[in-house]
């Protein structure tokens, strides 16, 4: 179900379609980076104004469509200045997500063996991402921190779920390289 409608959007949506009917999740995830980065490159989609819009002291999230044959959904994501994420996970969903407009910093982390009943990681690599670009997250590889590291920009990110992205874990950090898990319902900003 589609939000609301802008141009571009059906050419969008076929091109998710055609990639998620292939066999195996890294098939997926392989057309959908490739798709989404010529989709943003190419310009043909023009993303609805409000998701240029900022929130107050948090980054927006804006559902752009749930398609109900397929079960994915179509997240834009908008980064004031500074803004991000603590580590956190996808509940086991699969995701890709492309850089529309800014720059975000991208952290990747692994886990590893708990500590006293606290959850450890430690980052695996790191990567400034520009519009055009795209990356994907397979469970168990999905633990990773997004920010927007521009004192004075704004950041857009559109990110393709496997389903929809209703609560994730965050981790948040105790020291030492040790997080305590809580579990964050995630809401929605209005689309207009």
């Amino acid at each position: 179900m589609l939000t609301l409608d802008f141009p571009g959007s059906r050419k969008l949506i076929d091109a998710i379609d055609a990639a998620v009917s292939q066999d195996t999740t890294r098939a997926v995830t392989d057309s959908l980076r490739n798709s989404l980065c010529s989709l943003i490159r190419s310009q043909t989609v023009k993303l609805p104004d409000c998701v240029f819009e900022t929130a107050e002291g948090r980054y927006a999230r804006r559902e752009l469509y749930r398609s109900e044959d397929h079960g994915y959904c179509v997240v834009a994501m908008t980064w004031g200045p500074g803004q991000g994420t603590p580590i956190h996970d996808h509940c086991g969903m699969w995701c890709v997500e492309g850089v529309w407009s800014g720059a975000l910093e991208v952290v990747q982390y692994e886990r590893l063996a708990d500590e006293d009943g606290n959850y450890c990681f430690q980052p695996v690599g790191s990567i400034q991402a520009g519009p055009g670009s795209a990356g994907s997250l397979i469970p168990p590889h999905e633990y990773h921190t997004i920010r927007n590291p521009s004192d004075d920009a704004v950041a857009v990110s559109l990110h393709i779920y496997s389903g929809a992205m209703t609560h994730c874990a965050v981790f948040q950090p105790l020291g030492h390289n040790q997080y305590q898990r809580t579990d964050r319902q995630l809401g929605l900003d209005p689309v207009h």
